[in-house]
């Protein structure tokens, strides 16, 4: 029991940091907004010419100043199409929801790893486990091939282990043993899985927070502006929405496809498992009905 608890461990501490990654950044998110949008109302723009200066000038110089109002405007436009790609992710976004989708997609990569490593058929279903098993077995080094099988870090090797441990009462008893570490190793295995379809299953509902977030802020926009709201504020909420929506999604579909997969994987690992274990165990039938 401790050792399935320290084993336990370190998934719930996993979890535990995804679920606080995804309420600190959503947190940050939404204070974040609210302030900016506080400042940006506190603001008052600057209008008129400054004290002392007359308010309009010969023709000579207003030319050069519409000159140089038209260049400014020019080099702001040219500086805000040379923003690239990546900033205006991070601007739509913010700190907050990258916090919660980098978190969320540094987790989806750890079970993934971890998966595959924990369900390869060196881990559940080793070949040279079984030939050296009946190897033993016809040699009848029975106590030998139980060590063996109990010291082999593989699902296979737990439920051989649990049937020669058994055996003593009886071949149906040795099976039912089997059987009862077989289904305590698929839950195992599942379990691990399950996190995988958890965040497929959560992703999208972070990223449909996001686009309820970004809606609410266009429109507050609109209710603020006045007539005739700024573009480019209307723009900045629509593109939290769309993208936070985009990138849960991107996140949800691998995780969904990859839990599908390894699934069926798991499923047919133990299949191998439990025909291999019943048919090297099949040669003590008589034992339990010798007396």
């Amino acid at each position: 029991m401790n050792q399935h608890v320290k084993q336990m461990r370190p998934k719930w501490m996993l979890i535990g940091f995804t679920a606080l990654a995804l309420l600190v950044g959503l947190g940050a998110s939404v204070d974040l907004d609210f302030i900016e949008q506080a400042i940006a109302q506190e603001e008052l723009p600057d209008e008129g010419p400054a004290g002392g200066e007359p308010a309009a000038g010969g023709d000579a110089n207003a030319a050069p100043a519409d000159d140089n109002a038209g260049g400014n405007d020019q080099d702001a436009e040219a500086a805000a199409n040379k923003q690239s790609m990546l900033g205006w992710v991070y601007d739509a976004l913010g700190p907050g929801y990258m916090i919660v989708f980098l978190a969320i997609s540094f987790t989806l990569v750890a079970l993934f790893v971890m998966n595959i490593i924990t369900n390869d058929r060196s881990k559940v279903c080793p070949v040279e486990l079984v030939d050296d098993f009946e190897e033993m077995l016809n040699n009848k080094q029975y106590q030998d091939a139980y060590e063996m099988a109990k010291e082999h870090e593989s699902v296979l090797g737990a439920v051989l282990s649990a049937g020669l441990a058994k055996l003593s009462s009886g071949y149906e008893q040795a099976l039912e043993a089997m059987q009862e570490i077989g289904e305590e190793e698929n839950m195992k295995l599942e379990h691990r899985l399950s996190y995988m379809a958890l965040i497929g299953t959560l992703s999208p509902m972070v990223g449909l927070f996001g686009t309820v977030h970004g809606m609410i802020n266009s429109f507050q926009t609109i209710a603020t502006g006045g007539s005739t709201p700024e573009a480019s504020e209307l723009a900045n909420g629509i593109s939290t929405a769309l993208f936070t929506t985009l990138i849960g999604l991107a996140i949800a579909i691998p995780a969904i496809a990859a839990y599908n997969i390894m699934k069926n994987r798991v499923a047919r690992l133990m299949l191998e498992v439990g025909i291999l274990s019943e048919n090297l165990m099949s040669r003590f039938q008589g034992v339990g009905q010798k007396k």
